[in-house]
């Protein structure tokens, strides 16, 4: 049986466990519900450390041989009693400072009354955070946040704008990139191969000599071009960017005062009022590699993440072409005349809307939608050349 001594222990430990348990659900319900995220962290921060506290009882507690109370609260706390809610963000805040103040007091008391070194030491370590707790909720009374408090969700920030980047140079930046790139490929590709089989079978009556000699000619020259225009086109994007990054970072360092006057005017433009705009370029400012990204993305409209590398723009830009290419003219190795003209048509139309519907990938459009316009346009292109073809063959006989 348990001593009398022992049981006023338990008993005051038990009712700091509840206590601290209704502390860690009333912050942790203010901050779920508050918008402001520094506020948010503060009292999130304050939530966390309500329940070491109570997890610190509850240890003191079992070591006396008791098991640790059920929690006989509400699942919110005190954030939503009705002071609370009719007196505001405000006024619950001070209604918090002040039952901090009155828990100091009471563990100030029991310091003295409760008679159980451990007991004391763990009041020692809850007193120095609860008297935290209670200069921080006078901070933010007074709207003054804590500098602890500003770099932590500062550095947050940082990591999910990074983690962001990252998942979007991963995904969507390379999405739009190569696989764009492949897919302009094919379109190109099978577009003109299929005009050079439609005009040569219309000339020739479907001979599959001269279209194989003609498509494949054709598909050697597209892929070539196509990857040498992609690899041009990304080099010298690139080069472009470097030298005009080389001009804004030689600009920063001549005159930083009017580059940061030039940025503030950006971020005014797009609607920020002066104050904060002058506020976020203070900010900026002080990482000069922050502030030639910020200028640059401005500036030239464009980041050093959005840009293509050249090598996977040429690779999948002439890989892709010479597939594209080479589905027109895949009947000619096994048939002859109409048949072969009839089979190349319709495999190549298919490919067509094959090719279309995989744009929507990259772009907002439906697939069947935009894979019809590609069939239509293909079969637009297949018959006036086919036409052509026909003509210039008459001509020539």
């Amino acid at each position: 049986m348990t001593d009398p001594s022992t049981l006023k222990i338990l008993e005051a430990l038990s009712e700091n466990w509840q206590v601290e348990m209704r502390g860690f659900y009333t912050y942790n319900a203010f901050s779920e519900r508050d918008s402001d995220p520094i506020r948010k962290r503060i009292l999130r921060n304050m939530a966390e450390a309500e329940a070491r506290h109570a997890a610190l009882w509850g240890k003191r507690i079992r070591e006396l041989g008791e098991e640790v109370p059920r929690y006989h609260g509400k699942p919110a706390g005190e954030a939503d009693t009705l002071a609370n809610r009719v007196g505001g963000p405000g006024m619950a805040l001070r209604r918090l400072e002040i039952d901090e103040s009155r828990d100091i007091a009471r563990y100030g008391k029991q310091l003295e009354e409760l008679g159980d070194l451990p007991s004391i030491e763990i009041l020692h370590r809850v007193i120095e955070d609860e008297q935290e707790h209670y200069r921080e909720l006078g901070d933010l009374i007074r709207n003054h946040y804590p500098a602890a408090a500003v770099a932590e969700v500062q550095s947050e920030a940082k990591s999910v704008i990074a983690e962001l980047l990252a998942k979007r140079s991963n995904a969507g930046r390379q999405a739009a990139g190569w696989i764009g790139d492949a897919i302009y490929g094919v379109n190109d590709g099978l577009g003109a191969i299929f005009g050079i089989v439609s005009g040569v079978s219309g000339a020739t009556l479907g001979n599959s000599h001269y279209v194989l000699l003609a498509g494949i000619a054709g598909m050697v020259a597209s892929a070539l071009s196509m990857g040498s225009g992609a690899y041009l086109a990304a080099k010298s994007e690139c080069e472009i960017y470097e030298a005009e990054l080389a001009r804004e970072r030689e600009a920063i360092q001549t005159n930083n005062l009017e580059a940061r006057e030039l940025l503030s005017l950006y971020y005014q433009v797009k609607g920020l009022p002066q104050e904060d705009a002058d506020r976020v370029v203070e900010h900026i400012g002080k990482d000069p590699e922050q502030m030639l990204r910020a200028l640059a993305s401005e500036r030239l409209n464009s980041t050093e993440e959005a840009l293509s590398n050249p090598m996977t723009s040429a690779i999948s830009g002439a890989l892709s072409t010479a597939v594209g290419a080479f589905v027109p003219i895949i009947p000619f190795f096994f048939l002859s005349g109409y048949p072969a003209v009839v089979i190349s048509a319709v495999i190549s139309l298919a490919a067509h809307f094959a090719v279309g519907a995989a744009k929507s990938l990259i772009t907002v459009r439906t697939w069947w939608g935009s894979g019809f316009e590609m069939t239509a346009i293909g079969a637009v292109e297949g018959v006036v050349t086919y036409v052509i073809g026909m003509g210039l063959g008459r001509l020539g006989s």
